[in-house]
């Protein structure tokens, strides 16, 4: 029996997802070994790891973005059944630097991690009936076959990168 984290890292592998994991000391090591320059990013909601200092410009401007190559984002909640991640909207923007370069790195903490849907959306309840319910459930790369053959990067990134930040590893 897998456990919730392995069932995750398969997932996101069946969906073309590549998968890191690190502790948080090792955090900015496995950053760099997965981030294409020139690289933008939103700030990371979490205490134990932080994108100062990386070289992943923050509060990009629209030529940084247009420019970008890769962007770094943290994730509210991993979905461990289907490799999902549910990456929040932010009144400026953050899931841009996400959806918009070539290479999506995304930054999840394996304690935010659920089994399945169900589990998410009881998670992300209060704040949905609280207002605050704009999000972004993504599942691998942007893929399309609206004109044939299944093609990546149309709508968002070809390629997508999971750094899961383990929660007993130091």
């Amino acid at each position: 029996m897998q456990t919730q984290l392995e069932t995750f890292e398969t997932n996101l592998g069946s969906v073309r997802t590549a998968v890191t994991r690190t502790s948080p000391a090792a955090f900015q090591d496995a950053l760099a070994d997965v981030v294409d320059e020139p690289a933008i990013g939103a700030p990371l909601p979490f205490a134990d790891v932080s994108l100062e200092g990386t070289g992943v410009v923050l509060e990009p401007t629209p030529d940084q973005l247009r420019e970008a190559a890769c962007g770094v984002t943290a994730a509210a909640l991993g979905v461990a059944d289907y490799g999902t991640v549910v990456l929040e909207s932010t009144p400026a923007g953050a899931e841009l630097a996400g959806l918009f370069p070539d290479r999506h790195v995304v930054v999840v903490r394996e304690r935010d991690l659920v089994d399945d849907m169900a589990a998410a959306f009881e998670r992300l309840g209060e704040r949905f009936r609280d207002g605050d319910d704009d999000a972004v459930l993504a599942t691998g790369p942007s893929a399309t076959a609206d004109m044939g053959e299944l093609v990546y990067g149309v709508h968002g990134p070809r390629e997508t990168h999971a750094i899961i930040v383990e929660d007993d590893a130091e």
